[in-house]
């Protein structure tokens, strides 16, 4: 499977709430990858895994990801890799906030309260393939 199909799937996972999958799919790309596209990657990990947490409602857990993601991903443009990561970057900042004033809660997010990356097929967003 080449980089763009395996992130892709990575991507497919994501949106469907299948954290843990998303992660793994980019781990095997995060392994093999050099240059900045290392951290990006990294990023996108720590971000599936911070969400994977807040289904479990592991919430010290998550708030450490998210941060760590949110430090990593925003050395790169919001569009980059073939995604429009934008909305979901906010989203991740708000969910840091709530879900650190929760810890200890049995709240969770519903559903619809998950972010999705958007594809963007646009020539700049997919120079790294």
């Amino acid at each position: 499977m080449n980089f763009e199909e395996r992130f892709r799937e990575g991507v497919t996972h994501f949106n469907a709430r299948e954290f843990w999958e998303a992660h793994e799919s980019w781990e095997e790309l995060w392994l093999a990858a050099e240059t900045e596209l290392e951290q990006f990657l990294q990023g996108l990990i720590q971000l599936a895994a911070a969400y994977h947490h807040v289904q479990r409602g592991t919430f010290p857990g998550a708030v450490r990801l998210f941060e760590a993601a949110l430090r990593r991903l925003e050395a790169f443009p919001p569009r980059f890799c073939g995604i429009d990561r934008t909305e979901t970057v906010e989203a991740a900042r708000r969910h840091r906030e709530w879900i650190a004033g929760r810890i200890g809660s049995v709240e969770r997010l519903s559903e619809g309260q998950f972010p999705r990356l958007a594809p963007d097929d646009s020539p700049m967003a997919r120079e790294v393939w």
